[in-house]
């Protein structure tokens, strides 16, 4: 990775075993004053990814579950910080905007705090709230980084009635994988992950029941530009089969795992807060695009599965170099939601 930029979850060899997708630009030093002006705080901020995306923010969205491992404290008072810092609507416990929970939906007997998926927490929290100011926030805690936690989590947000569902976390793929499939097969729900931050295939962006998004480098200003950013995880899954939509398309005989693209180089990446680490960093990975795009389904208002996108692509999504679908970044970046 370019120098400053650091991984800060280290991928696991042990089959089902994942860590989490965010990045950090270190080039920006951390900035602990809560207060900063907006305009002090380096990073995209939410008019950017609005912009950049073509979302409508303005709309209701129902409940986005961010699904992440261990606990975070602190997660409600630092989310109210960064929706402060840039004026989005209160979302809180007590106004019924944010809700936090164990993996079985309980409230209340949280798993260990951790102090790298904190950072991922506060990371999602915030870029779901900047896609979808209007959306409510369920954040459920898996007991540890394993798949079989981890999917219990994302039983439980579908249960709990979550439009879609984050996950930014990625695992080396292993042959029983597809046993796994149930926890992210939910009609009805959006499930979206993160394809990861290294360049291979991974699960559970191998799944056939997940939209996958992988990473981009994106340049705003008077020229809009966007390229596939090289660390990002995507490749033909090892023991997925291709599913019926991606066939005549990918160029792969089994799953390609990733779908769409969204920012992810640490370098072009996103103001959060995250009081443990410091206040005020430049964020990114894969991890972005996970809560992104699940806002944005939300936004879209019906949650369709990932072969709605296949059949409306056209007109719907930025085209990325190469042209048309490639490996790297799948369809391309979102232009609206109309292709959700």
């Amino acid at each position: 990775m370019p120098a400053g930029d650091f991984l800060a979850c280290n991928l696991q060899d042990t089959p089902g075993q994942v860590d989490c997708t965010i990045a950090l630009n270190l080039n920006v030093p951390a900035n602990p004053n809560p207060n900063t002006p907006q305009s002090l705080l380096p990073g995209y901020h939410p008019a950017d990814l609005q912009s950049a995306y073509g979302l409508p923010s303005t709309r209701p969205g129902g409940t986005v579950a961010i699904v992440d491992a261990y606990d975070d404290p602190v997660a409600e008072s630092d989310l109210g910080v960064y929706r402060l810092a840039f004026g989005l609507p209160s979302c809180t416990t007590s106004n019924g905007c944010f809700k936090r929970v164990n993996e079985y939906g309980q409230s209340g007997s949280y798993p260990p705090p951790n102090l790298q998926w904190q950072e991922e927490m506060s990371l999602d929290m915030d870029v779901v709230s900047a896609v979808c100011p209007n959306c409510r926030i369920l954040l459920v805690e898996a007991n540890s980084p394993t798949i079989a936690d981890l999917g219990t989590a994302v039983d439980t947000a579908a249960s709990m009635g979550a439009v879609a569902i984050s996950n930014s976390y990625y695992a080396q793929e292993w042959p029983a994988e597809g046993k796994m499939d149930f926890h992210y097969r939910h009609p009805g729900h959006a499930v979206v992950v993160s394809s990861g931050d290294e360049p291979a295939s991974y699960y559970p962006a191998a799944s056939p029941y997940v939209t996958s998004v992988s990473g981009t480098t994106l340049t705003l200003g008077q020229t809009r530009t966007e390229t596939a950013w090289a660390p990002s995880g995507h490749g033909c899954a090892f023991f997925e089969p291709i599913p019926r939509w991606q066939q005549n398309i990918a160029p792969c005989t089994t799953r390609s795992s990733v779908d769409m693209a969204a920012v992810a180089d640490p370098q072009t990446g996103v103001t959060f807060w995250d009081s443990i680490s410091g206040g005020w960093l430049v964020g990114a990975g894969t991890s972005v695009g996970s809560p992104l795009v699940a806002a944005a389904y939300a936004l879209a208002q019906h949650p369709e599965p990932p072969s709605y996108s296949y059949a409306h692509a056209g007109g719907n999504f930025h085209d990325l170099p190469p042209q048309g679908y490639d490996l790297a970044t799948g369809l391309g970046s979102l232009d609206g939601v109309a292709g959700l």
